[in-house]
């Protein structure tokens, strides 16, 4: 876990937007953000190291990494980005059409299944566009244009992730794809794979056997996955008792709930949220 002293939090940006182009940017070792507007950075070209929530990701170039509101993430002094970094918040993602939702859903909600993608680059053409538009004079439906070009964006990355794999037959894509939609709206009703498995119908061993191949996690890691994100992000951004957050995931009692963060996380659902209250103090 991070230290208090090493933690900054993300500024407020307005209209909760921002577009960035990173032109051989260095880093000189970036302290670690904790993020509370979700990223993407689009990266032709890169080098160095992103850490995010205390894993090691090597950076490349060609490929796209998410980080999402709740996680903690930092660059090492050797890093040099090209490209765009875009951030956008809650209320900005409103202003997207709602048939671009799922898509932010089954890239952001267990974002770890997710921190890298091959980048297409028919994106960064949308980027450019982005870019401009964000940087253009103010007018009635600004904002509302950006939104469009950014569910254009997560459409684009939606695909990518999709197709990335492209080993499995149609089959075993559109049931992976469909058990992590079912999963990023049913993860606080049930934990339980055979759960998922029957409404799949498939049983749960295919389901495990396949989520293990497509992702290098099993189907129960996948489920947990989404419950620590979304328990994070109730502990740092609402002021929730832990009580009401282990209700809210349907956890028997705040002791389970305790017991099965701790295990995820190696801190105590308390002890995390302290240390994001006491930032900068």
């Amino acid at each position: 876990m991070h230290s208090k002293r090493e933690l900054v939090v993300d500024k407020e940006i307005r209209d909760s937007f921002k577009i960035s182009r990173l032109a051989d940017t260095g880093s000189n070792g970036s302290p670690s953000v904790s993020v509370t507007y979700n990223r993407i950075f689009v990266l032709p070209e890169a080098a160095g190291t992103i850490q995010i929530d205390r894993r090691d990701h090597p950076i490349g170039g060609k490929e796209v990494f998410l980080v999402a509101k709740g996680q903690v993430f930092s660059l090492t002094a050797d890093t040099r980005l090209q490209g765009f970094e875009i951030m956008f918040g809650d209320c900005f993602w409103e202003r997207t059409p709602a048939s671009a939702s799922n898509c932010k859903t089954v890239l952001f909600n267990n974002v770890a299944l997710n921190q890298r993608l091959p980048l297409a680059m028919d994106l960064m053409p949308v980027c450019e566009m982005l870019l401009q538009e964000y940087s253009s004079d103010d007018y009635p439906n600004k904002l509302d244009a950006m939104a469009a070009y950014l569910k254009i964006i997560m459409i684009k990355l939606a695909n990518i992730q999709a197709s990335s794999n492209c080993e499995f037959n149609n089959f075993d894509n559109v049931l992976y794809q469909r058990f992590l939609e079912l999963v990023s709206v049913k993860f606080n009703l049930t934990r339980e794979v055979a759960d998922f498995a029957q409404e799949l119908s498939v049983s749960a061993r295919k389901l495990s056997e396949l989520c293990k191949q497509k992702s290098g996690y099993g189907a129960k890691e996948i489920i947990n996955g989404y419950l620590i994100a979304e328990a994070k992000r109730s502990l740092q951004f609402t002021a929730k008792p832990i009580k009401q957050i282990a209700y809210d995931l349907s956890f028997a009692t705040p002791e389970q709930f305790s017991h099965f963060f701790k295990k995820n996380t190696n801190v105590s659902p308390a002890d995390y949220r302290d240390i994001f209250v006491n930032i900068g103090r």
